[in-house]
């Protein structure tokens, strides 16, 4: 069998997307206060990002022969994503970096699936990585900066 460890991080990749992508969801939802109007929009398209991250990784996996997760169990058993109970007693700089949590581990898992394929040889995948880690590393910069931080992904 192929890419078997590649196929695994893919994997790994489906259950924290889908996850990645309610944490989204509940920041816009539970979101109160200073820049209130013109955050929401932007965790919508936060949410659609990081949806078409999970349908490029999913159609990945099914095209190497993977079974992609495909339930809300096999989600929430499997993703390394911390939850946070959907309550109001977080204020929104709390709520993003939550998010910068969640996308640096996307950002940590894509290296992994980075160097994984490139020992198996499954460069095109490789590729597939690369340019999500990519986009990845525009959030945290983008959600540190609106936190009044540095991206601090070279660290």
């Amino acid at each position: 069998m192929k890419y078997t460890k590649t196929k695994a991080v893919l994997n790994q990749l489906v259950a924290d997307l889908s996850h990645m992508s309610m944490i989204n969801h509940q920041t816009h939802w539970y979101m109160r206060g200073p820049n209130f109007l013109k955050l929401p929009p932007l965790m919508d398209e936060f949410m659609e990002e990081i949806d078409s991250h999970l349908d490029v990784i999913s159609e990945r996996l099914i095209a190497l022969d993977g079974s992609p997760y495909s339930t809300l169990k096999e989600m929430a058993e499997n993703t390394k994503i911390q939850d946070w109970p959907g309550e109001w007693d977080k204020t929104t700089p709390e709520r993003l970096a939550h998010l910068v949590d969640g996308y640096r581990y996307l950002e940590d898992l894509y290296q992994h699936g980075i160097e994984v394929s490139d020992v198996e040889k499954d460069f095109s995948t490789q590729d597939i990585f690369i340019g999500l880690k990519t986009a990845i590393e525009k959030k945290i910069w983008m959600n540190q900066a609106e936190l009044g931080s540095a991206p601090e992904i070279d660290e």
